[in-house]
Formats: C-alpha cells, sequence, structure tokens
C-alpha cells in the first residue's frame, strides 16, 4: 500500500471533517463537533491561517489527517500542539498514523521548534504505547483544563 502524506488543501476539508466526526465517535462524544467545512476553509486557509493540517491518502482517498498550530511555551519559545492525529478506523493498523506522525515531527524540526505537545486520553493504549515507543514522555502528573463557551460567558457575566 502506498501512502501518500502531503499538506492539505481547501478542498480537502470534507474529508477532514468527516475524519473529526469519526475521531468524536472513536472518543464517546459524537455530538460534540461544532467546526463546520465553511470554519475549516477560512481558519486554514484565511489571510491568517490558524493551522496547518498533513493529509494522509491511499489509493487517492484521504484515510487520515494531523492538525497542529503553534504555541509560545514560557520556558522553550516557540512549539507545536498537534491537536488531532486521526486514521480511518477502517485503515488503522497500515503505518498510517505513524507516516502522518513522521511528517509532524519533520515539520516541527524543519521550523526549529522547541517541542511538540499533544493530549492523549488514558484509555487510548495503543496510542499511549506507540507515543511511548517513540520517545515522547507522558506526563501524566499534568491535567488538560478545558473551558468551554458556556463556562466563557458564565465567567465573564458573574465579575
Amino acid at each position: 500500500m502506498k501512502i501518500l502524506v502531503r499538506k492539505s488543501k481547501p478542498e480537502d476539508m470534507p474529508s477532514v471533517l468527516e475524519l473529526i466526526k469519526e475521531l468524536a465517535v472513536f472518543e464517546k462524544a459524537p455530538d460534540a463537533v461544532e467546526v463546520t467545512v465553511a470554519i475549516l476553509i477560512e481558519e486554514g486557509f484565511g489571510e491568517t491561517p490558524l493551522f496547518t493540517c498533513f493529509v494522509a491518502e491511499v489509493d487517492q482517498e484521504i484515510v487520515g489527517m494531523a492538525l497542529i498550530y503553534y504555541r509560545f511555551s514560557t520556558w522553550k519559545g516557540r512549539s507545536i500542539h498537534l491537536e488531532d492525529l486521526i486514521v480511518k478506523d477502517k485503515m488503522r493498523g497500515n503505518g498510517i498514523g505513524k507516516e502522518l506522525y513522521t511528517k509532524v515531527m519533520e515539520y516541527a524540526y524543519e521550523k526549529k521548534v522547541k517541542r511538540i505537545e499533544w493530549a492523549v486520553l488514558n484509555w487510548n493504549e495503543g496510542a499511549i504505547r506507540f507515543y511511548e515507543r517513540t520517545g515522547a514522555v507522558i506526563m501524566k502528573d499534568w491535567y488538560v483544563t478545558h473551558m468551554e463557551e458556556a463556562g466563557i460567558k458564565n465567567y465573564i457575566a458573574n465579575l
């Protein structure tokens, strides 16, 4: 199987959104996706793109993606956040995830970033084992913290 990993284009965003929805199902949150194709195109390919996305193709079908964006670490400087690395369920186990992961690492190396950060669910044992085999450090003493839109509004309303 020949895997082609490349930077995404606006016309890839419907396939990217389908992968995002598949990930939401995998992560047991099937109704959580609010982003649309239009938002992905506007935010990823507009005047000031907020993210870079790589897609993996097999036989001209997009079967995986990795979405990254820049962050800034007060300790290290420029870093990259890997928001999601997704491979279609039917295509897992074929090395597609590793190809996407490698592309992200190569991109970060070329851009001379000091660190790549991402989150992994504690029950996703296969991903954890893969990341550890590659030399990634799973920081078990840190919690990922989110403030959703409703929480933001509530906080501001109660100032």
